[in-house]
């Protein structure tokens, strides 16, 4: 597989070419993130096998499309960046040609909403949970999918503490610590990392800190560029933070 060409200095989107997907990436500061707008198939095809040592991935559910229903929908449509993407971005779980993909490209593999696709999965004994520690009108806890055969674990984190004072910039925006404590528990630095459908970037963040080489896709370029500019900034604040501590 080619290595990306870096985006130009100032960050702007760049086509790839060279690494044949026709992806867009963006390069940031960062030496652990290769960031692309596209879709993840055209990357993974390119891949070889076991290219990426852990996929971490939160693809759509298929809950907001054909019967499958979920609650909250009603105050997500509140916020007006969502809006245009909301009617279509989680009509339909990803094809059964993805999840062979996936499984081809990496030696592990950690699904969260992967009670939503069990019927392209293997069974597992080790599934993840985000425990919110509270109840309200949505899910008081959500659901990964691994390939590892240790037990069960759960991540708490109330809501409140999740998004407290974080601006949200998608509606299944997921906060930083949870993918810090995945890192610490299924990953190892200098390691790769997959994740096929960015969203918000909290992935990205926890990957950068963490020192796992991470690749990752994300379809939508409103999405993408809101993603990377989170990112870039967050980033970019904490490190100079810690180089002026």
């Amino acid at each position: 597989m080619s290595h990306p060409i870096p985006a130009p200095k100032d960050a702007e989107l760049a086509t790839d070419s060279a690494a044949g997907s026709g992806l867009g990436s963006m390069r940031l500061f960062s030496p652990f993130l290769d960031l692309r707008l596209g879709d993840c198939m055209d990357l993974m095809r390119d891949a070889p096998d076991n290219h990426w040592d852990l996929a971490i991935v939160d693809p759509p559910y298929g809950i907001r499309g054909g019967t499958r229903k979920s609650g909250g929908d009603s105050k997500q449509r509140k916020h007006q960046q969502w809006k245009k993407h909301l009617s279509k971005w989680d009509e339909s779980p990803p094809s059964p040609a993805y999840f062979r993909e996936l499984e081809r490209v990496t030696a592990n593999r950690i699904i969260w909403g992967g009670n939503y696709m069990v019927e392209n999965l293997a069974s597992s004994p080790c599934w993840l949970i985000w425990d919110k520690a509270q109840e309200f009108s949505g899910a008081d806890f959500e659901m990964a999918w691994t390939s590892f055969g240790s037990p069960a674990k759960a991540f708490r984190m109330s809501r409140v503490e999740a998004h407290g004072g974080v601006v949200k910039i998608h509606p299944t925006q997921k906060p930083v610590a949870l993918y810090k404590w995945i890192l610490s528990k299924y990953a190892e630095p200098g390691q790769r990392i997959l994740d096929t459908h960015m969203g918000s970037g909290s992935i990205a963040i926890a990957c950068h800190y963490f020192g796992a080489h991470l690749t990752a896709t994300e379809i939508d370029e409103d999405y993408f560029k809101a993603a990377c500019e989170r990112i870039e900034n967050e980033t970019r604040q904490m490190d100079l933070f810690q180089e002026n501590a």
